[in-house]
């Protein structure tokens, strides 16, 4: 079973890199257990907590508002591990400006961080 969990990871990570040339490609992370509950995470670039579990996030947001990033760039994993249904956006402005798509709680995304300068939290 792990071996499938694992494959299925591996398929999702080739196919989420090959997305986020047009977007950011989602997937709902097995055990991010360095995540958490109640926090954003963004774990270094091209590092994937589902097949390195040895993985620390790089940044761990906990408050509701807008968060600047600084010397992100390159492809990362961003982990909604909020709850109560609260979202969280990566926008290209510093304070939370020009955001994307909310990202639910519970679900990641393997984005292209370097034209993004913040990460949104938003309440339920």
């Amino acid at each position: 079973m792990r071996n499938k969990i694992r494959g299925a990871a591996a398929l999702a990570t080739a196919v989420a890199a090959v997305l986020t040339l047009g977007g950011a490609a989602e997937a709902r992370p097995a055990d991010w257990d360095r995540c958490p509950d109640g926090a954003v995470c963004i774990y270094p670039e091209g590092r994937d907590p589902e097949t390195d579990p040895s993985v620390n996030p790089t940044d761990v947001f906990w408050s509701y508002g807008a968060h600047n990033l600084r010397n992100q760039v390159g492809h990362h994993w961003v982990y909604n591990n909020q709850t109560g249904g609260a979202t969280a956006n990566l926008c290209t402005q510093y304070n939370g400006g020009g955001c994307g798509e909310a990202i639910p709680a519970g679900v990641a995304v393997y984005a292209d961080l370097t034209p993004i300068n913040s990460v949104r939290l938003n309440r339920p």
